[in-house]
């Protein structure tokens, strides 16, 4: 049995953040995108 697990929105803020910094290692924007795969998505109207 296989649960659906979403990225809380605190986190997909600070992957957003790790993803924008131009300082930030190869490995930890590999993990940030992941994290950001992982959010729910938002419906527009």
């Amino acid at each position: 049995m296989s649960k659906c697990k979403t990225t809380s929105p605190k986190v997909a803020s600070t992957a957003s953040k790790v993803l924008k910094s131009v300082s930030t290692g190869k490995a930890a924007k590999s993990v940030a995108g992941s994290a950001l795969a992982q959010t729910k998505a938002k419906k527009k109207k």
